[in-house]
């Protein structure tokens, strides 16, 4: 398993006129990867395609950041979050992650599509403490359900006591100077 394997700590980085692309299916299965998508992730489209988007998963990603990302798309609502992925050789790359929903001609959710650009260093500066915060308290759980119900909890705490919504608080970390992004 995926999880068992060591990190390697090495962070792989594109530039900031690069977009990774994914789609997936309403289960979250990958039905399209572009070919930065795959280089960063090091693997093959025949890797991909049909595996759950939850293969690049990091360790160190919150999981209420995903419950978050996920309740929102399922509503038909788009997102942009600030996630960190592994790779198939157990490296890591952060992204600023805008997805939203694909529906068909009745208006039906039939998948998701993700485009994800380089984030900048001084949202990163925000982003990795914070994450590291609901991560502990997610872990302080031996029971998942727990874990993830604490570490929402910690993070509407958060943002009621900044008076923002995520959303908001996402779109002032992008309004951060465009000179700081991570990888120029």
């Amino acid at each position: 398993m995926a999880d068992s394997l060591v990190l390697t700590g090495s962070e792989k980085t594109f530039s900031p006129d690069q977009i990774i692309v994914s789609k997936t299916d309403t289960k979250g299965r990958i039905t399209y990867a572009n070919q930065l998508f795959l280089s960063i992730a090091e693997y093959t489209e025949k890797d991909v395609l049909g595996q759950p988007h939850s293969m690049i998963r990091h360790p160190a990603m919150p999981r209420c950041i995903f419950e978050l990302l996920w309740r929102t798309i399922a509503a038909g609502d788009e997102i942009f979050a600030y996630v960190v992925n592994r790779t198939k050789q157990q490296n890591h790359y952060w992204v600023m992650a805008h997805v939203t929903a694909q529906r068909d001609e009745n208006g039906q959710i039939t998948g998701y599509h993700s485009s994800r650009r380089c984030p900048s260093r001084a949202a990163l500066e925000i982003i990795k403490p914070l994450y590291a915060r609901l991560l502990a308290a997610e872990q302080q759980h031996s029971n998942d359900k727990q874990g993830l119900q604490a570490g929402c909890a910690m993070l509407e705490d958060i943002l009621h006591q900044s008076g923002k919504r995520y959303d908001q608080f996402v779109f002032d970390l992008i309004r951060l100077p465009l000179e700081q992004h991570l990888y120029q």
